[in-house]
């Protein structure tokens, strides 16, 4: 059996012929040639006359663009207008120079800078050029990673008669991943720093006081039990306290100071969630002096005990750190020397309340042997707080504050103290590898028996990054 379509209506006839004569005269103007409107589509269908062509001249017809694309498989694509993109902070920040699987970041700094003490009726002024060298080295691998970051400043007087303030610090921190559960850390450092005039322990008169190095040590590993996390850790501290140089000349020696001490530590966490985690803590550790006894005659060596509670957070770029409350305890080999028992309060919090604006607030207790007869020492409470903002994406503005309370026991017959500092400061990138600073800073300390200080000082300079 053969399908044979049912004949059409003379108005369906003639309307069709008008679209397929329409359809012809557009696929003829489309291809550059005339085709005969009339050409009938089926057997039998009358013809109709031949549509107009247009007129065309020369070689090169006259065509229309959307009705040459009518024709084609594959149109003609449109260019796509990108709207500019932001700048990010990371966009400004120098790409380093690649030491094969490591990336280290250096920057010079050299900054003009003048500054007054004052302390009684004591005052000193000296203008001074700091030079800076600051840097970071970070590995790029698949597993594992080291990380080491430094600074180092160094001072050196144009006029005045004051204290020089050189100082540096360096830390390294290699994390091994044993495991997708277990994490291995081997932490070093290294700081330096001058003693301070004003502190309890320099020497009276002192042109040139103490230089303190201080090294730091630490193995750590943590391991997760399910929601439960486990970490042991060993730490090792060494200072040692160079000469000190009198006004004529003479040298004062201060290996008295000298120190070592190990602490071991036991932690354990309940992650409540991926970001909260609360965890307790204890400690066990002792203070080694090189020396048996001190030029007073007392042992100064000691057993130190601590523990404490806390929790860390980790809410990603807007809010993370940890904060704790504990009990720490130093037992002196020397009866005479009564024990250092302080209520502990430490912490690092950081936090973005909007984006181009950090906040870094910190939280410290320590143990701060002394040097005086009878005295065992003191506890150093300090608080410090940074804010930066972004200003512009050229343009950083920092602001700074803080204070340490420094509390000896009430019959040592040493001044407590508490010290407050500001500062604020702004840099400005002429581009990723070139900045211009500006800091001013004030700090004031104020003791309960003995003769204030203040100091102000303001800093000018370069900074080239790479």
């Amino acid at each position: 059996a053969v399908w044979q379509p049912l004949p059409a209506s003379a108005a369906d006839q003639g309307q069709g012929q008008d679209t397929l004569a329409t359809g012809a005269a557009t696929e003829g103007t489309a291809t550059g040639t005339t085709a005969p409107a009339a050409t009938a589509r089926k057997a039998g269908q009358p013809a109709e006359p031949d549509a107009p062509a247009d007129t065309v001249t020369g070689s090169v017809p006259s065509e229309d663009p959307e009705a040459a694309d009518m024709g084609r498989l594959n149109l003609r694509e449109s260019p796509v207008q990108y709207a500019p993109e932001r700048a990010t902070p990371d966009d400004a920040e120098p790409p380093g120079i690649r030491l094969g699987t490591m990336t280290l970041r250096p920057a010079f700094s050299q900054r003009l800078g003048v500054e007054s003490n004052r302390t009684g009726g004591d005052k000193q002024q000296r203008t001074f050029w700091e030079t800076g060298l600051k840097g970071s080295l970070t590995s790029d691998w698949s597993r594992h990673q080291l990380t080491v970051t430094g600074e180092g400043y160094w001072q050196r007087n144009l006029s005045g008669d004051g204290a020089t303030d050189p100082r540096a610090n360096v830390d390294a921190d290699l994390r091994l991943d044993l495991s997708e559960s277990t994490t291995a850390h081997l932490r070093a450092g290294y700081g330096f720093s001058r003693e301070d005039t004003n502190d309890p322990n320099a020497i009276s008169g002192a042109s040139v006081q103490s230089g303190i190095h201080h090294f730091t040590g630490d193995a750590s590993v943590e391991h997760d039990f399910g929601r439960l996390r486990g970490t042991l850790g060993a730490d090792v501290e060494r200072w040692l306290y160079s000469d000190a140089e009198l006004s004529d000349g003479t040298k004062v020696s201060l290996s008295e100071r000298n120190r070592t001490a190990g602490t071991l530590r036991a932690r354990l966490g309940y992650e409540i969630s991926p970001a909260l985690i609360p965890f307790v803590e204890a400690s066990i550790g002792r203070v080694l002096y090189d020396e048996k006894t001190d030029s007073g005659g007392y042992a100064r060596s000691a057993d130190v005990y601590a523990a404490k509670a806390g929790i860390t957070s980790d809410f990603g770029e807007k809010l993370r750190g940890e904060l704790s409350l504990g009990y720490r305890i130093q037992d002196f080999d020397d009866s005479r020397l009564d024990d250092i028992a302080a209520v502990t309060v430490d912490g690092n919090i950081a936090w973005s309340p909007h984006r181009g604006t950090d906040v870094d607030l910190g939280l410290s207790t320590t143990i701060d042997p002394s040097t005086t007869a009878g005295v065992s020492g003191a506890v150093i409470y300090a608080l410090d707080a940074t804010v930066t903002h972004q200003l512009r994406s050229d343009l950083v503005a920092r602001l700074s504050g803080g204070t340490a309370w420094t509390d000896y026991p009430s019959d040592a017959g040493v001044s407590d103290s508490v010290k407050y500092t500001a500062g604020a400061g702004l840099s400005y990138s002429l581009n990723r590898y070139v900045d211009l600073t500006a800091d001013v800073g004030y700090e004031y300390t104020d003791r309960r028996s003995a003769t204030d200080s203040e100091t102000w000082n303001a800093m000018v300079g370069l900074t080239t990054k790479r």
